[in-house]
């Protein structure tokens, strides 16, 4: 564990943007559970790659890192689990709640940065900056994750999200940590 946690900024020294993200048509964005959308700001080092981002994540036991890519270029959410996305290299701006959402949220993200996406957050990537942004997906432990993109016929989908749990422990944290405040 000591090894894993060199590989994160203290939690003191943590900056955390917090994002309350009204529905937007058939994208219920925050509104269903009202846990906002959490950027952990350079919560990852420099040089903590995909594996160490991965294994830093098991080692907190909170969520399962389950792949290693870019985020999707269409806006999507997913119903039935919350999201964790580490950034492991590159820089992207990227869009949350809909890119036709007049409360939506554009973020440049990098190497280093964490986003908690609730379920119901519209996500998509809007501009891979470098050609090189990768980030490691990761699930609460148990969850499998599903496609939705705000269209006709996931209305069951969506009502799904109120009955969801919230992280009991904070991901990249584990007993303490942003997520446990909201």
């Amino acid at each position: 564990m000591a090894r894993s946690q060199a590989a994160v900024t203290p939690l003191k020294e943590l900056r955390v943007s917090s994002h309350q993200i009204p529905s937007l048509g058939r994208i219920p964005n925050t509104s269903i559970q009202g846990k906002p959308l959490l950027i952990y700001h350079g919560a990852f080092r420099a040089g903590a790659g995909a594996s160490r981002i991965a294994s830093h994540l098991r080692s907190v036991g909170v969520v399962d890192p389950q792949w290693r890519y870019t985020m999707y270029s269409t806006s999507h959410f997913h119903s039935n689990t919350q999201e964790v996305l580490s950034v492991a290299s590159g820089k992207a701006k990227l869009c949350f709640g809909g890119e036709e959402n007049p409360h939506r949220v554009e973020a440049v993200m990098e190497q280093g940065d964490v986003m908690v996406v609730p379920a119901g957050v519209a996500h998509r990537l809007l501009e891979d900056m470098d050609g090189g942004f990768t980030m490691v997906g990761s699930y609460p432990k148990g969850s499998s994750w599903d496609m939705c993109y705000g269209k006709e016929g996931e209305d069951e989908k969506v009502k799904a999200i109120e009955h969801l749990g919230w992280f009991d422990r904070d991901p990249i944290y584990g007993p303490a940590g942003p997520a446990l405040d909201v």
